[in-house]
């Protein structure tokens, strides 16, 4: 089994990481300097993590299957989506990227995690113990699944379509058209110290240093933003913001062993 995750902040990751583990399996991100088609073209099985935005698969996890379609033909899928509430059937939406090859989904799930919009109401950032209780949740989830799949158990949470119309009415439909709009809502201000660390971790190469006709370095971005959140919250002076502007005052900074 081959697990592959996109996490902005850290919460795919701890679910990947965690059901890795469980199950044996190799574990990457798909920021990572691979030869994905590789690699999934030599594992039956292959389990895809990802955060819900909106009912929707982020954009960045659309583009890498899209570029590696065909290294999933035949394949035996586990995913995962994680969520804050409710996303109806955001690990089903996955499937909508697979048209036209054939494949078999052996387990699907919803796993709630932490909020990670740190400035976003009425969703307050989580304190340890309360974090704790979450990541103590998830791991039930996962043990859960694993168990399912040792003993050839099918369980396909939010494929019925009920969960689908819910999916696509409370969210999707909505989501859709914010999330081009999203894409040059990033704002950096005064606060900034041009220190570079969102430029590095942005997965979209979306940000960028920049010297002004003062000699003064600024971030700017390029219009290419999958709203993961990571550089609202690494950001040492809190300056910047992304889609909801208002202030940061509490980051979520991931899960912590």
């Amino acid at each position: 089994m081959l697990t592959l995750y996109f996490s902005g902040t850290g919460n795919s990751r701890y679910v990947a990481e965690r059901f890795s583990s469980l199950m044996q399996a190799d574990c990457h991100s798909i920021e990572g300097d691979l030869d994905f088609d590789k690699l999934l073209e030599g594992n039956d099985t292959l389990c895809f993590c990802y955060p819900i935005y909106g009912s929707c698969v982020p954009r960045i996890l659309r583009e890498f299957v899209s570029a590696h379609q065909s290294s999933l033909q035949d394949k035996k899928l586990v995913l995962f989506c994680t969520q804050l509430l409710f996303s109806g059937d955001g690990a089903r939406v996955f499937t909508d990227l697979l048209v036209g090859i054939r494949y078999q989904v052996i387990q699907a799930e919803h796993i709630r995690m932490p909020n990670n919009l740190c400035n976003a109401f009425p969703f307050p950032v989580k304190d340890a113990d309360q974090c704790k209780k979450v990541f103590d949740a998830a791991d039930r989830m996962l043990l859960s699944a694993a168990a399912r799949i040792r003993a050839g158990t099918i369980r396909k949470r939010g494929f019925n379509p009920f969960s689908k119309v819910l999916g696509f009415l409370t969210q999707r439909f909505f989501f859709q058209k914010i999330e081009t709009i999203a894409k040059s809502t990033v704002r950096v201000s005064a606060n900034c110290n041009a220190c570079g660390a969102c430029v590095r971790r942005c997965p979209m190469g979306n940000l960028r240093l920049a010297t002004d006709q003062h000699g003064q370095r600024h971030v700017v971005q390029n219009g290419n933003c999958t709203i993961c959140y990571r550089c609202v919250n690494i950001c040492p002076s809190q300056a910047i913001t992304v889609m909801l502007h208002k202030k940061v005052t509490h980051q979520y900074h991931g899960p912590v062993q």
